[in-house]
């Protein structure tokens, strides 16, 4: 029985080919460096959505 092949991804990091595969310890990144990169990234809040001007909840509004 033949192995089905392996499913390759867009690393989300680099933007190289990474294996999406449990023998691929890092994935969906292609290696630990994207990983580590990606996640200095998000620690520092540069993935933050910026906030929408007149988009409220009137239920948290500050008095």
């Amino acid at each position: 029985m033949n192995k089905p092949s392996q499913r390759v991804v867009r690393c989300p990091a680099c933007g190289g080919d990474s294996v999406f595969d449990s023998s691929n310890r890092w994935r969906p990144f292609c290696s630990e460096r994207c990983k580590q990169h990606d996640f200095g990234a998000w620690a520092s809040e540069r993935y933050a959505m910026p906030e929408q001007e007149g988009q409220s909840d009137p239920d948290f509004e500050q008095s």
